[in-house]
């Protein structure tokens, strides 16, 4: 049977680097979820971002590091390579000037999002629908094949545990549904259709 090789991001959700043909569903809906996220990032998808207590902290803890750790170290290797002269064949300053540029991207970004975040009450969170905060345990009716999704804040995603950002496309064709109702969401592979099992809360 043939074997196919993953990306790392791919690989760490499935277990290793290569899969087989015959597991080739999973892979696909992971990469959908790995790209869910990556793009519900960007502040397209939505303009505000739901988190927890505990993401909003998480993510504040990051920019805290960003700006009080990494920031100052990326700054004293451009004035370390600025004192060595001739900037225009300096390597490592032009190194430093990027990653320079990269970080504040990244500030930026966390920023944006705590800036714009709302904070929701754990404690109600609703079981009766799919909701944010939620875990939802679900059945691929073409695959007969179940598994458990939570919907999280930005920070909070985690696609090997199966925690996906509450904006991503797969979470919003699951948001709103009850037990026994069924999701469609369009993937790259075609139709995920997904039959709620359950639904609890975290």
């Amino acid at each position: 049977m043939p074997i196919f090789l993953l990306s790392p991001p791919v690989a760490r959700f499935c277990g290793g680097e290569k899969v087989e043909r015959g597991d080739m569903r999973k892979v696909v809906l992971v990469f959908f979820v790995e790209l869910s996220n990556i793009f519900s990032g960007t502040g397209v998808v939505m303009a505000e971002y739901y988190m927890t207590q505990a993401g909003y902290d998480k993510l504040r803890a990051e920019l805290e590091h960003m700006e009080q750790v990494e920031m100052p170290e990326i700054l004293e290797r451009i004035a370390t390579a600025r004192a060595e002269g001739d900037l225009k064949e300096n390597a490592e300053y032009h190194g430093a000037r990027e990653s320079q540029g990269m970080l504040e991207a990244k500030m930026n970004d966390l920023r944006y999002k705590l800036s714009v975040a709302e904070i929701v009450d754990e404690s109600t969170i609703p079981t009766d629908i799919v909701a944010f905060g939620c875990t939802v345990r679900v059945k691929d009716l073409d695959y007969d094949e179940e598994e458990s999704l939570t919907l999280v804040g930005a920070g909070e995603e985690d696609s090997s545990v199966g925690k996906i950002q509450v904006s991503s496309p797969l979470a919003s064709g699951l948001l709103g549904k009850k037990v026994g109702e069924v999701a469609e969401v369009k993937v790259p592979a075609g139709l995920l259709r997904l039959e709620i099992l359950e639904i609890t809360r975290g």
